[in-house]
């Protein structure tokens, strides 16, 4: 006499557990689980481990070799302040043009709509380093326009090409039921969008703009192109004067890495605070 055999039950979640609560079944939980990986809560985990590596290296060139280590940090380092005061107004300005820009992105007025789509395709299109020079060069013989001041200039426009692009994806993540209930309320479209919308598409861009301020401190080393003395212009300076090119560059690339090191994880506790905040 054969054996009847085992019921196999489905159930949301995502397991299988060979001991059914019903003698005979086989229950097989389905869960997307395994397919998150779970947060690195290692002592040593890959930001950690990057970031102590670089101060340890720091620090054992400053200790066992400080002569010329020393000396260049302190050079070096003297940049530090025009790299974060050209970053710090870019980022600023090209939050400002990027709204803009993601707003006529997804608004309905047809002229609106084709300047941001021209603007992000035309900028997108030019490195930053061209723009950096035309800029500079060009335009500066006609408006006078400062080694800084133009700096700033073509980082926020760089920029605020990209921010538009992220600020026109956080609107369209927000779900179209959101504006139709707003509006069933009773509130009109702009007293929608700026109370219901925009307030949830800020909190899905945060995260992105942190990144995008990351990576506009990194490219800010191109300023040094048009004689800014900021952290890799100090650099290539005693470069000029004593010809120790490694060990310039290499004091260079740990401040970058550091700071940017740094930044990398205020964005990473943003983005765990917004979490948590639901």
């Amino acid at each position: 006499m054969e054996a009847s055999p085992k019921k196999v039950s489905f159930s949301k979640l995502v397991s299988v557990d060979p001991r059914s609560p019903k003698k005979g079944n086989i229950t097989i939980n389905m869960t997307d689980g395994v397919l998150i990986p779970k947060k690195d809560t290692h002592v040593f985990n890959s930001w950690r481990t990057t970031f102590l590596g670089a101060i340890v290296l720091l620090a054992c060139l400053l200790i066992f070799k400080p002569d010329p280590y020393l000396q260049i940090l302190k050079v070096c380092a003297s940049g530090i302040p025009v790299t974060f005061e050209c970053t710090i107004f870019a980022i600023i300005g090209a939050i400002f043009i990027g709204l803009f820009c993601g707003l006529g992105s997804v608004s309905k007025h047809r002229i609106l709509n084709r300047i941001s789509g021209v603007y992000v395709e035309l900028i997108r299109g030019i490195p930053l380093l061209v723009q950096l020079i035309f800029i500079y060069y060009a335009l500066g013989k006609i408006l006078h326009v400062e080694g800084l001041l133009a700096s700033i200039i073509s980082m926020a426009i760089c920029f605020g090409a990209y921010m538009g692009e992220i600020v026109r994806s956080g609107i369209q993540a927000i779900p179209k039921g959101q504006m139709e209930a707003a509006i069933a309320l009773g509130m009109s479209r702009s007293q929608a969008f700026v109370n219901v919308i925009l307030p949830q598409a800020v909190k899905i861009i945060l995260p992105s703009i942190g990144n995008e301020f990351i990576s506009m401190l990194k490219d800010s080393s191109l300023v040094s192109t048009i004689a800014l003395s900021d952290i890799l212009r100090r650099g290539r300076e005693y470069i000029a004067r004593t010809f120790l090119s490694l060990e310039t560059m290499l004091v260079v690339a740990l401040i970058y890495l550091i700071i940017t090191l740094m930044l990398s994880r205020l964005v990473g506790l943003m983005e765990e605070r917004l979490n948590s905040n639901g």
